[in-house]
């Protein structure tokens, strides 16, 4: 009974995601540029106190790179390799419950500039992200929300509804 009923919901929420496809209407896809650069610096501008964690040196230059931040690379992960959409609060409570998870074995590989620096950071940004207490996190989830949300509009244009003309029923 609840799979039908959980069926019938999701085929209801698409049902007009299928209706634009299957009329030969042509489909608008919603396409939204997320733009990362500078969202650290005003997440670090409102909670100073976060550690940085950006000690490591870039493997090319030899040197400290100082943009490579502990929420740039958070931020990083969590768009690209993630995939997840930066403006919704759960979505990030999401991703750091997902790196908490001491029981889940995380691809150190796929952690951003795991091979651009010396050192893997993933570690040491695990470390810290553990040692924030639920209100330091929920403040760290707050500025990166409100970090993205100060760029602008982030309500993608609506799918325009195809019009479907039906027969008159007789009158």
């Amino acid at each position: 009974m609840r799979t039908a009923c959980a069926t019938a919901i999701l085929s209801l929420a698409i049902a007009p995601l299928l209706t634009l496809t299957s009329f030969g209407v042509e489909q608008v896809a919603i396409a939204q540029i997320i733009r990362t650069e500078g969202v650290g610096r005003r997440v670090y501008d409102q909670l100073p106190d976060l550690p940085r964690e950006n000690q490591y040196v870039n493997r090319e230059t030899g040197k400290i790179s100082e943009e490579e931040t502990l929420v740039n690379r958070l931020i990083r992960y969590h768009v690209y390799v993630k995939g997840r959409p930066p403006f919704y609060r759960l979505d990030w409570k999401l991703t750091l419950a997902e790196l908490l998870d001491s029981t889940r074995q995380l691809d150190q590989s796929e952690y951003p500039s795991a091979t651009k620096l010396n050192k893997n950071p993933m570690p040491g940004d695990l470390e810290v992200i553990r040692k924030l207490n639920l209100t330091q996190r929920n403040a760290l989830v707050q500025a990166i929300v409100d970090a993205f949300s100060s760029q602008g509009s982030r309500t993608p244009q609506a799918v325009p509804k195809p019009v479907i003309e039906l027969p008159s029923g007789g009158k």
